[in-house]
């Protein structure tokens, strides 16, 4: 669950909110939002414990019109690429580490390099990949600990450099404009984008209402902690000013304050290779979630998405998430890469949270479908919905404010307008519903046929749907 967001995204959070009492509050703010997206995502898991996420939980309540959902849903699978940001991440802090100053190129080759490295292992040598991965995530969490620690002694005055003192008037240069705070929360959010990644997985998952009941909030509860203590000890090692002048390497900046100059390259390395941890851990997952869109066969050349050949592992769906992530990554200009890659994720995410946490209230109104399988909602975890409602609320307010123009020196793209991300997102989502509208709708009607879902299992062993064009008979 802990992702490179907290190495990469202080600075921002901090440029946007102006003061480091308000960036601690949204971090708080984050907080609670993704517990109450994790309870949300709970209730769904636990009720529908089948691999898929999201898309299982929106076919389940939004049946009408058939397949528009679930080709609105793969066009967001299909056409983000989640593992590109981590990717910059790793080649800024490799960089740092060599020295070498960073530019458009250099960052992004080294990008490539660890993008293209993680897809190949996990393609060809998947219980490698998995190895490696859960190896490079306990590295993680010894840089997060190790971090923390120093806090505690920055607090006591024993740094490299004078003490910064930025507790002693926390919330000056407090600046609260919508758009500002909104970014900010995207950042935030982001760091603990990982709260739903086991619903994604359930049906490999031994026990998974049992493991998803005790597991997810656990994992939430620590996590928030580890963040929290984080955050305050870059703030008691690090100058407000030097927080937002380091941008996406707070992390190098800290080692830098706490340790000199020569820890600091030292540790950046620590930091690139938890951040390829997370590249790995990312582009298995949306790779798999590629393979689970392809099986229910709604995409074009189903069988070759939905393929585990040929080493019992989803190679084509990790290509497909590969050649996304590499193009989300080289196009944005120099400086916007990392934010425009992290925003244009996480605002058709949080469009799906709407129609999500607004199913499950539907949920609650309606329990009973003679429609729906299982007829009856009843879950063994219940989010309520008070909860379920906050989750609602805050998702909506992500999807709007962004829209608001920012405030002179607030817009986080230094070449990109501000409201770009959201277009992209919404063009995302609509395009699987224009994808929809000709493959469900028009071509069936102008050739006479209707499509009708057929279950197979491929010599694989997978079980995977295709659709048959069913010719209609006219009376």
């Amino acid at each position: 669950m802990v992702g490179t967001g907290i190495f990469a995204t202080p600075a921002t959070i901090v440029e946007l909110s102006g003061s480091v009492g308000l960036s601690l509050f949204i971090w708080v703010i984050g907080m609670i939002i993704a517990g109450t997206g994790m309870m949300t995502y709970l209730e769904f898991g636990t009720g529908i414990p089948r691999n898929g996420g999201e898309k299982n939980y929106l076919e389940y309540v939004y049946r009408k019109p058939k397949f528009l959902i679930t080709a609105m849903y793969a066009g967001y699978v299909v056409l983000l690429g989640w593992a590109g940001s981590n990717s910059v991440i790793f080649g800024e802090y490799i960089l740092n580490a060599a020295n070498v100053e960073v530019d458009r190129w250099n960052q992004r080759g080294v990008g490539l390099a660890c993008i293209t490295s993680a897809f190949l292992i996990h393609g060809l040598a998947l219980k490698w990949g998995l190895r490696l991965q859960n190896l490079l995530g306990t590295i993680k969490l010894f840089i997060l600990l190790l971090i923390i620690v120093s806090g505690f002694v920055a607090l006591g005055g024993h740094l490299k450099v004078e003490k910064p003192n930025n507790f002693s008037n926390a919330f000056e240069g407090t600046t609260g404009s919508a758009y500002g705070i909104v970014t900010a929360l995207y950042n935030v959010i982001w760091s603990y984008i990982g709260y739903s990644n086991a619903n994604y997985a359930l049906s490999e998952t031994k026990n998974p209402v049992q493991t998803l009941k005790r597991a997810a909030p656990a994992a939430l509860t620590l996590v928030s902690i580890l963040y929290m203590l984080t955050n305050i000890a870059y703030f008691a090692a690090v100058p407000k000013a030097e927080i937002i002048s380091s941008g996406r390497i707070v992390a190098a900046t800290f080692f830098r304050n706490m340790f000199g100059v020569r820890a600091e390259r030292a540790l950046s390395v620590f930091v690139a290779l938890s951040a390829y941890g997370n590249v790995l851990s990312v582009i298995f997952s949306q790779g798999r979630l590629v393979q689970e869109v392809a099986r229910e066969g709604i995409l074009p050349f189903s069988r070759l998405w939905s393929s585990n050949k040929p080493l019992n592992a989803p190679f084509m769906g990790l290509f497909e998430h590969w050649l996304v992530s590499v193009i989300i990554m080289l196009a944005p200009p120099p400086g916007d890469a990392y934010n425009f890659i992290l925003n244009v994720i996480s605002y058709p995410l949080s469009v799906i949270n709407v129609f999500v946490s607004a199913g499950l209230i539907h949920l609650y109104l309606n329990p009973f479908s003679i429609h729906r399988s299982p007829q009856t909602w009843n879950p063994p975890v219940r989010a309520t919905l008070p909860v379920v409602a906050f989750f609602l609320l805050s998702n909506i307010y992500l999807v709007i404010a962004p829209f608001v123009p920012p405030s002179e020196g607030q817009n986080v793209y230094d070449s990109l307008p501000y409201y770009l991300h959201c277009v992209v997102g919404i063009g995302i989502l609509l395009a699987g519903a224009v994808y929809w509208l000709f493959w469900a709708q028009l071509l069936p009607r102008v050739g006479g046929y209707e499509l009708v879902r057929e279950n197979t299992v491929g010599s694989d062993g997978w079980s995977n749907n295709v659709f048959v064009r069913k010719p209609i008979v006219k009376a």
